[in-house]
């Protein structure tokens, strides 16, 4: 979630869209991001899950040099690109953590987790559009980042264990995600930019609780 975070906020700040918000949005989304992996790096023995790591820092280090720069055109094609080479990555080394550790991460949690970065990728490719980058390749992504959000949706509010609660807040990211969803599917027009920042935000927020609230409840019926 953090890798696409990190260029949404970048693409808003410099398209100076809630200056003061993003900026913040930036700088603590790096700081987590060099947390997080510094965890990591510190627990983790096999080699193989080394290696990945490693490749995680060079990739940061190029992205993180890049989004404290000016905004400008060809920066920001890097980081576009950047984002998903980390994501991928970062992908990666949890798939790997996950084999070693013989840990089996129900399916749900996974579906809810992922819903925070697909909410966070819609919107970096969203922004990215109208900062320039019209081409079909920014669209084709935009449109599967949205069918995914929606086939997780829809699997979320279809679990048979959720509560009450859950069920409240998954209405909730329901009702956001349709206020903002029609401006994706009409990218190409353009507008409400500020709309949909605050929105997606609003829905990767809804979402954590979402999945801490998964985790939960697993927890809880073992």
């Amino acid at each position: 979630m953090l890798s696409q975070r990190i260029a949404k906020a970048y693409f808003y700040l410099g398209n100076d869209v809630s200056t003061k918000e993003t900026q913040l949005q930036l700088k603590m989304a790096i700081e987590r991001f060099k947390n997080n992996h510094a965890i990591l790096k510190a627990k983790v023995q096999d080699s193989e899950t080394k290696d990945l790591l490693t490749s995680v820092e060079g990739t940061f280090s190029e992205y993180q040099a890049l989004v404290n720069k000016p905004y400008n055109q060809e920066n920001a094609a890097r980081v576009l690109e950047l984002s998903g080479i980390l994501l991928e990555v970062c992908h990666s080394v949890v798939l790997n953590l996950e084999d070693q550790s013989g840990a089996n991460i129900d399916h749900i949690v996974n579906i809810s987790g992922k819903q925070r970065m697909l909410s966070q990728r819609v919107s970096k490719f969203y922004i990215a559009y109208q900062a320039g980058f019209r081409d079909e390749n920014t669209v084709h992504k935009l449109n599967n980042a949205v069918e995914e959000f929606e086939s997780g949706l829809k699997k979320l509010m279809n679990e048979g264990r959720n509560n009450g609660e859950i069920d409240s807040l998954l209405a909730k990211i329901k009702k956001d995600w349709e206020r903002i969803s029609p401006y994706f599917l009409k990218v190409r027009e353009g507008g409400l930019l500020l709309m949909v920042l605050t929105t997606t935000d609003d829905i990767t927020r809804l979402s954590d609780r979402v999945t801490a609230l998964y985790v939960k409840k697993i927890a809880a019926a073992k």
